[in-house]
């Protein structure tokens, strides 16, 4: 074998050998919390820290969905999560197409003002957000959560958007004008459909970021039968002498699954969307 094939082969291991350590060393939390979630009471109170546990059981799980109702801010998050999607893509859409169509000049400043914000600390919105949903008596309604979450949401909707309504010919809305329809009609019927990977994908990731906010809804949300998940999890396990891990992880598990479910099946969806914004049609 030639010393060039062999240099080939050694950079190809080499490489797939440091994959394999990042890989490995991303997994290796997820790994440990789920392993915990299967070890017994008992094994945690030995303080045995085991990668692998002595004894497999599901009774985490059920003390977490029987015992602390888990299903109901599983539901709350899902609620407000859809919520402030649907409201993101509706603003979202409206918002990329003003700033293709009708004012294509302002769209480098408010293109600029949305990532300015996007990059504000997020800590620094709580003061001031608190004190205007106590003067309106909006904390502890889902309602502020959604309006909060679209400082999440909205930024990458337009961004998305905007890149993607960009690339469509102006002729398609024009023909379709011609043919007597309203420019509403020409966005749902012909924009909306081309743009569809795009909406696909702005859509999941606004529900990816809302489903695991932790510091608004702690901030807004003083209610436990209406915590979304992860504030849920703040209060799982507690006891006088012994916090239990095996629920507290077991309720990390629980929340993450729907998630990566989502990012599974529309895995191809979510790369089409991000690729359709930047190539040129």
């Amino acid at each position: 074998m030639r010393v060039s094939a062999w240099r080939r082969l050694l950079g190809e291991g080499s490489f797939s050998l440091v994959v394999m350590v990042v890989v490995s060393i991303a997994v290796f939390p997820f790994y440990w919390i789920l392993t915990t979630s299967l070890k017994t009471d008992h094994e945690l109170s030995l303080g045995t820290h085991g990668l692998w546990p002595a004894a497999w059981t599901l009774q985490s799980y059920v003390t977490l969905l029987a015992q602390y109702n888990f299903l109901i801010p599983l539901a709350n998050s899902a609620l407000v999560a859809a919520g402030t999607t649907l409201v993101s893509l509706v603003a979202g859409l409206l918002t990329a197409y003003g700033l293709v169509r009708v004012v294509p000049r302002a769209r480098v400043a408010v293109l600029g003002f949305i990532l300015a914000t996007a990059f504000f600390p997020v800590i620094a919105m709580v003061g001031p957000l608190f004190f205007v949903y106590r003067d309106l008596q909006l904390l502890n309604n889902y309602l502020a959560l959604i309006v909060t979450y679209l400082i999440y949401a909205l930024p990458i909707t337009v961004w998305m958007l905007v890149s993607i309504l960009g690339q469509i010919p102006k002729d398609m809305e024009e023909a379709g004008m011609v043919d007597g329809a309203t420019t509403f009609q020409v966005l749902w019927r012909i924009l909306l459909p081309l743009a569809l990977p795009g909406v696909f994908t702005a859509a999941i990731l606004s529900f990816i970021l809302s489903w695991n906010d932790f510091i608004f809804a702690l901030s807004f949300m003083t209610d436990p039968a209406r915590y979304t998940a992860p504030l849920a999890i703040v209060n799982l396990g507690q006891s006088q002498y012994q916090v239990f891990y095996n629920i507290i992880d077991a309720g990390v598990v629980i929340t993450t699954i729907p998630i990566v479910v989502l990012v599974l099946i529309a895995q191809r969806r979510i790369i089409a969307g991000l690729s359709a914004g930047s190539l040129k049609g």
